[in-house]
Formats: structure tokens, sequence, C-alpha cells
């Protein structure tokens, strides 16, 4: 296949701005490692918003592309790939899976170079490093198969390799977004009890239920640290899961987890500069708090365990997904992520 001479994409400009969505001019030919991608569906996930809005500080490679979770097929194959072929269809994700991990691409908008990173996924096409994609099954549904880029992965993942949960243990997920539905998901999956959830929206909290939470919260309106410690008990919480990078949150969440071996594993990232305050003397008889990397999995075995899991009727992964944008409204998609109007995963269909 030709390369396309250009696609539509959305441009992250400037840092707490609209992306712009124009058209971007491809690269002529592919390097070594770098295979290029149709993308059909491509998930958005909060930490795009923290992208936008500059919380982990000043933007250096503006102009850029976004985006890290996707379904698409393959359309042509660079020098040295081995792992995927054309045609095949693949899940696009964030974190190093099998293959090269070839130079990032250089698109052109208006003159000026557009970066991106070994992928990005808010464009009809990419031009993506062979390491960052797995293949699945061709009849896999592509609006689910979008998720297993980072919804899944990092929620399950944050289960079962951070958190560590283990039957009939207590866990707090605070924030019930894309990934905090999965973990909730993940906690019922291995028999977690209770699961409680939290956010500052009815429909959220609605839907966590729906994913296996035992208990809701709703933070806008109560004492989240006494409605919490009155499920769990006095001894506090074993797994405390924060997505939302709040720091009174985050220290609250060490407050409560059990002293011996309550854990709190961190997902959200705080604004640069920001700091939190805690006692470490717990740290010294097995409290821990650790932070998560996109659920420290490995996305080449990963994706397959758990799209194993969806088949078979396991894990629901349909009703997490409950807004669909075309890439043109993809700001309408970003507000309504902003104000609570979306309830689980927003999806972009290209």
């Amino acid at each position: 296949m030709t390369i396309p001479k250009t696609m539509k994409a959305a441009i992250l400009v400037e840092q707490r701005k609209p992306l712009v969505v124009d058209e971007v001019e491809l690269p002529d030919s592919l390097d070594v490692g770098q295979v290029l991608v149709k993308i059909h569906y491509s998930g958005i996930c909060g930490s795009q918003l923290g992208e936008i809005d500059g919380v982990k500080g000043e933007d250096r490679f503006l102009p850029h592309l976004l985006g890290h979770e996707a379904s698409a097929t393959v359309m042509e194959v660079g020098p040295g790939v081995r792992t995927v072929r054309s045609g095949d269809a693949v899940v696009l994700h964030w974190r190093k899976g099998q293959g090269i991990e070839s130079a990032p691409p250089k698109y052109r908008w208006r003159g000026k170079t557009v970066n991106a990173g070994w992928l990005t996924t808010f464009n009809e096409y990419a031009i993506v490093s062979e390491d960052r994609m797995t293949p699945i099954p061709d009849d896999t549904d592509l609006d689910v198969a979008a998720l297993f880029g980072c919804a899944v992965t990092t929620g399950f993942g944050v289960i079962e390799n951070n958190a560590q949960v283990r039957i009939g243990e207590s866990v707090v997920v605070y924030g019930a977004g894309g990934i905090g539905l999965n973990i909730v998901q993940a906690a019922s999956l291995v028999s977690a009890y209770p699961i409680v959830a939290i956010d500052r929206y009815d429909n959220k909290l609605e839907l966590a239920s729906k994913m296996g939470a035992t208990h809701t919260i709703n933070s806008s309106n109560v004492n989240s640290k006494e409605e919490i410690m009155g499920v769990v008990g006095e001894y506090g919480v074993d797994c405390f899961i924060d997505n939302t990078g709040n720091i009174d949150v985050i220290e609250m969440g060490y407050d409560i987890v059990n002293v011996k071996h309550g854990r709190v594993t961190l997902v959200g990232v705080p604004k640069r500069g920001e700091k939190i305050s805690i006692n470490t003397l717990p740290l010294h008889f097995g409290k821990n708090i650790s932070g998560s990397y996109g659920g420290n999995g490995d996305p080449a075995t990963d994706i397959l365990r758990y799209h194993n899991l969806y088949r078979k009727g396991k894990i629901s992964l349909g009703d997490v997904i409950t807004n669909t944008y075309g890439i043109n409204l993809i700001n309408d998609a970003i507000s309504g992520m902003r104000n609570g109007e979306i309830s689980g995963r927003c999806v972009v269909k290209m």
C-alpha cells in the first residue's frame, strides 16, 4: 500500500487549549521497525487530559499528536518487522511489547514538524513502533479492542501486579473513570470484599456498581474518610487505589490503610510541584505506597489473557464504553469527560 499523503488528526498546539483538528502530512516511507496502521477506534484516557493541561509541566515538544490506546489494522510494515503483517488486527498500547522500538515518526502541518512518540491514536492513520502493538483475533469487536491498550491492561494490572489483591481483601477505588471501572471489575474478579468505589458523580458510581463495586460513595456530599471507615471497619483498608492525583486524597488513603499490610497504589499523578506529606514510620512495619506504571504488565501476554476473559464472558467491556464521538467532535468528548457527563470510557471513531 502507498502511504497516504495526509490524514485527519487532533493536534495539541498549545497547552490548556482545545485540540486543533486538521489535515496532517505523513512521511513518504517507513523506517526500520515502523508500521503503518489504519486506526478504527481510540480511547481517551484521563492522562491525555493531564497532558493537555500541563500536569507534568511545560511541554517542550509542541505541536504534537496525542492518544495511546486504539484498535487498528496493519496496512504496511517497515524493514525488520516480524511480529505483525499487513491485514492484521492489532491493539495499540503505550507500554512496550514485542518487536523493534523504532524511531518516532515526524509528521508535517502548515509547514511545521508535528512530533509524535512511538504511538499516537487521535489520528486516522499512524506510523507506530512495532513494539507498541499486539495482534488480536480478526473477529474482535473493534470498539472494545481499543480498551485493551490501556483501560483494561492498566486497570487489571493494578489489581494483579501492583496491589496484588488477595481473596477477601478490602479495596477502595478513588475515581471511577475508564481505568477505575476496570480496577473495580478486576477486584471483583479476584473476590475482593468489600469493593468501595468513590467519585463525585452518581452516573459513574452507578456504572461502578454494575462493574462489581459492593459500596459506592459520592465524595461531593459526604466525608469520604468517615464513610470508608464505616464500611471497612477499625483495622482499615487493605488496598487503596487513587486515580485522581489529588494530594489530599492520597494522604487520606495512606492514613486509613492497615498499618501492617495496607497498600496505597497511585495511578493518578499530582500536578508538577505538588508534594504529599506522610508519616513514614508505618512504612517500617509493612504499610506501603507505590506508583503504578500502566499496571506494570506485559502487553504481549496480558492483552491475550484479558481478551480471552472477555470472549468467555468473564468480564464486561461493552458497558464500560458509554460514549462514541467522531474525531471532529473530540473536543466535545474531552469537555464531557471534564464535567462528568461521560460515565465510562469515551472512544473516538475514526
